[in-house]
């Protein structure tokens, strides 16, 4: 059943907290689940959560919301400062017609009076139904779902993973490209911090890809990712310079080099504008390709670069938003 579908129902005055609206195995599962990494999904439950956020996507575009998630409370809870994942959420959650607890500065809360990260999650899950969490440390997420009660969604721990982001990026490439098998697909610039990176590479292992890695050696990926990589049958091809392989690449997956991830700050003057995406860069790439980026982005992509029609970067961080609405949806039972 489609969101119209579920216009319909509401009109004729049904409960939609009585409507298995997708009665299907794969779609149950993600009832109350907690999304904490890349690792839990099978190409099956990609092509689950695309289909609702293409139906998201129509409901937006058609009446603006629903309320499918009247009565539900989500806990934005966030140690590290974000605008566009924190503000995403909040958005999906709103255009769901649910109601947000919106905590972007931990530092002014009783954490900074020493409390512990079980007892935080322990607390936010008595007021709210669900809670996304952004902590600088990895593994957080599964010591939060170890505790909670409440299902936890991963926003970002650490260096480790961002598994909502990787699964937008999936979204964004198949809307934008449509599809993902056979794509050359290149990540540049910070693979050793960049957990959007980690996430992506490992979602990127269930399609037939080719993926190249573009980073200086300070910044190259993790020993582990490559080796997992590798093992599926996706192992990337290292390259230290971008022009070499940008005419065959047809997704430039761009990272800006993490000045906050540095204890010597000398170390990332080293590595800082190691690489810049400009016009030159745009004009060797193909005609038909896309440049991404997690954003927020410093200097490496060009701001003449945003008006060329393959920068797809902002156009993702729409899809985001009907990607977290699919997700928030299912883990709420209510498609």
């Amino acid at each position: 059943m489609k969101i119209s579908e579920l216009d319909n129902v509401k009109s004729q005055g049904t409960s939609m907290d009585r409507i298995n609206v997708l009665p299907d195995e794969g779609v149950s599962r993600f009832d109350g689940m907690d999304i904490l990494s890349v690792k839990q999904f099978k190409h099956r439950d990609l092509d689950i959560i695309f289909d609702v956020a293409r139906d998201m996507r129509e409901m937006v575009d058609r009446q603006g919301a629903v309320d499918i998630l009247k009565g539900k409370l989500l806990s934005n809870l966030f140690y590290e400062p974000s605008t566009r994942t924190s503000s995403s959420f909040a958005a999906a959650t709103q255009r769901l017609g649910g109601n947000v607890i919106q905590i972007n500065n931990v530092t002014f809360s009783s954490v900074s009076k020493g409390e512990e990260l079980r007892d935080t999650i322990r607390s936010m899950g008595s007021y709210s139904d669900a809670i996304v969490l952004r902590h600088p440390d990895e593994g957080s997420a599964d010591i939060a779902a170890e505790v909670s009660e409440k299902p936890i969604i991963n926003a970002g721990d650490g260096i480790g993973e961002h598994p909502t982001q990787a699964l937008l990026d999936i979204f964004t490439i198949v809307e934008e490209l449509g599809t993902i098998d056979g794509l050359t697909v290149t990540m540049l610039g910070d693979l050793k911090y960049g957990r959007t990176v980690h996430s992506l590479a490992k979602l990127l292992a269930l399609y037939d890809v080719k993926l190249n890695f573009v980073a200086p050696d300070l910044l190259k990926a993790p020993t582990a990712l490559v080796d997992s990589l590798i093992e599926s049958g996706v192992g990337p091809c290292k390259h230290v310079d971008l022009d070499s392989i940008i005419s065959e690449t047809d997704v430039l997956y761009v990272t800006r080099v993490q000045q906050e991830r540095f204890v010597d700050q000398s170390v990332y003057e080293k590595v800082n504008r190691s690489y810049a995406v400009n016009v030159d860069t745009m004009d060797i790439a193909k005609e038909r390709m896309i440049v991404m980026h997690p954003l927020p982005r410093v200097d490496e992509i060009s701001r003449a670069v945003d008006k060329d029609p393959r920068a797809a970067y902002f156009r993702q961080m729409e899809y985001g938003m009907y990607v977290r609405m699919a997700l928030l949806a299912l883990v709420f039972g209510k498609v």
